[in-house]
This record gives C-alpha cells, structure tokens and sequence, in this order.
C-alpha cells in the first residue's frame, strides 16, 4: 500500500500530464546526429557502429527542422541535444553546437567521453555548450568490460577532470548498473566524489540492441531493490546527488529516488528526429514507434497532430498492465520498455513486488 501522501502526489502529477497531452509544450528535441561510435558497448541499444560508413544526418538535414520549431516556439525553452552513436566522433560537431546555439536553442551533448580532453572542451563551451553528460560505470576493470576498451575508464575520469573545470556548465555522470558492478555501488560512490562529481545517474539495461539476450548484463528483483535502496541511503547522506533515471513507475520509491514523481514525457515534452530522419519521442525508445519523417513531413505538424500514441495511453492497458491497480499513475511504464508489437518487456513495479522491503 502506498501512504496518502504519496497518492496525493501522484494524483496531482497525473492531472499534470492530463494538462501536458493536451498542449504538449515541446521542452527537449534529441537529435541522433550519428550512428557512428568509437566503442562498441556491451548494453548499447541502439548497436551503433565503428565503421565510417555508418548512417550520420548531414547538419543542413536537420537545421530546418530547428527553424521550423523557431517559427512557432521560443527556442531559447527548448534543449536540442546531440547524441548518437558518439556525437564528437563527428569532424563538424562544433558547428553543429553553433548553428543550434546561433538559432536561439539550447544545446547539450552527451558523451562516452573518450575524445573530451581540456582542448576539445574549450572548443565545445566556445560553441555555446549548456550541458554535457559524460558515462562512468564503475571502477577501472568494470568500465572497461562494459565499453570492450582498455583505455575507456582512463578517459571518461579525464573528461570528468575537465568538466569540473567549467564555470556555469550543467553537467553529470551516468552509470549502468548491471550484474558486474551492482557490488561496487559504494566504491563507485566514493570514486566520483572524490573526483568533484555533484550530480550522478544511475540506470538499468532494458535487453534490446546489443543488449538483448544477454542475461549477464541484467540484475535480479532483490538486487534492483537493493540499488533503490543505495539510492535513498545516498541521497540522505547528500555526499553526492545522486537519481534513478527516468526509466519506469517505481511505486513506494516515488519521490525517494527522483527529484519527482515518475512520468513519461516521450511525446509530452519530448520529440527525438533519429540518424535516417524518423520522428519519435525520446530516442531512448529504439522500438518503431515513430510518427514520421523529417524528410517527407512538416515536424511541427508531427509534433502537433501525429503523437496520439503516445498521448492517449489506454492502449497500453493489456498484459500485466489489464488489471493493475497502478496503471493510473503510471500510464503503461516508459515507451522505451515495450517493443514494436507494444508489449511491455520490463515492469519495475512488479519487479519489486516481488522482493520483500
């Protein structure tokens, strides 16, 4: 059972996003701007590629759609986030950076971090940069294992060594919690405080891309809770601000392991235009749940008049989620959770139904 207050609160974010499908304000665009990746990660979803051949957006594809967006929304409200694949694997990242910035827009990268050293990331906040996040998942022998590259650990701690350099930069760290280093959460702990991190992410995989099939990467119920559990324990501590990412409904967690109530904003406050011109939600959804393309339709129209899937959920309502007595609140869990036939493949609150406290 959940206590009153918490279903207080969950109401009133329910009524919130009633307000939100109705005018979806849009507040961040997530552009693929590659394909292309310098690594080749064990949980990627999106399996990106080495090879140079690989799909990348050339940067007049994707401008219009920015000077469309200008037409009818200020850009300085919305984040345009460039990532990939590795967006600095891209010779002409920085003029990307610019010609967002030029435009009105925010503009936030995120980032492996193997090529950001002290040079590339003066050329970067020249360009206009607000935001950056940079992968860390755990110490040296964990990293290095989950991004296949010996050298990884060593440039991910030299990008976080620049980034805490920058004045006026928002920036953070992102974990992937998996069955290697799901042990080491404390030493990871102490290994980004003591390195100058303020602000840390914690994730978990969702068996699709790359990543599908392979059971090595993925946490049992009891240890899932046990990261929640970490996450409340160090959030009291306030050592470090540490939050779950934005992955799915948590039940009693609510408001214990997030700044906020749980809800999917794919669609809502989130569009993404992928690497061959797709218009989806957030790019973190690698099920086809697009609902257009930039090449043969207005985004703004997309934007406006195509998002019904997405904004009208009760479709979502089937499986697991027929008979919850959560699927109120949570609305059928992340778009990123079910695949193309939308069945959900994870269900964090039944996750920890299972476990005792």
């Amino acid at each position: 059972m959940l206590d009153k207050r918490l279903l207080r609160a969950l109401e009133m974010t329910r009524l919130d996003n009633e307000t939100l499908c109705r005018e979806h304000p849009l507040e961040q665009l997530f552009w693929e701007c590659t394909l292309r990746c310098n690594l080749s990660c064990r949980h990627c979803g999106s399996d990106c590629a080495k090879d140079l051949r690989a799909t990348e957006m050339p940067l007049e594809h994707f401008l219009p759609v920015l000077d469309e967006i200008a037409q009818h929304q200020d850009p300085a409200t919305i984040m345009v986030s460039t990532v990939g694949g590795e967006p600095l694997v891209r010779k002409d990242i920085v003029k990307c950076g610019r010609e967002i910035k030029r435009r009105g827009f925010q503009w936030g990268l995120v980032t492996n971090g193997y090529f950001l050293d002290e040079k590339m990331m003066d050329t970067l906040v020249e360009a206009g940069l607000d935001s950056i996040a940079v992968d860390l998942d755990g110490t040296a022998s964990d990293h290095n294992w989950l991004r296949n590259n010996p050298h990884s650990f060593d440039r991910a701690m030299r990008a976080i060594d620049v980034m805490k350099k920058v004045d006026d930069l928002e920036w953070d760290v992102i974990t992937c919690v998996n069955s290697r280093n799901i042990n080491h959460l404390d030493e990871i702990k102490q290994l980004l405080i003591e390195a100058g991190v303020k602000h840390w992410r914690c994730f978990t995989i969702v068996p699709m891309g790359r990543a599908a099939g392979l059971d090595e990467l993925q946490i049992s119920d009891t240890q899932f809770r046990d990261l929640l559990n970490f996450i409340v324990k160090t959030r009291i501590e306030d050592k470090i601000d540490l939050t779950y990412a934005c992955e799915g409904f948590l039940g009693a967690y609510e408001g214990m392991v997030r700044d906020y109530i749980y809800s999917c904003d794919a669609g809502l406050t989130v569009a993404s235009v992928r690497h061959d011109g797709a218009i989806s939600g957030c790019l973190s959804i690698r099920s086809d749940y697009n609902q257009g393309n930039i090449y043969h339709d207005s985004f703004w129209e997309v934007w406006n008049n195509r998002f019904e899937k997405y904004r009208n959920r009760e479709w979502m309502k089937r499986g697991i989620c027929a008979d919850c007595e959560m699927f109120r609140y949570c609305q059928g869990n992340g778009f990123h959770l079910r695949d193309s036939n939308g069945d959900l493949m994870i269900c964090h609150y039944n996750r920890l139904k299972n476990v005792k406290l």
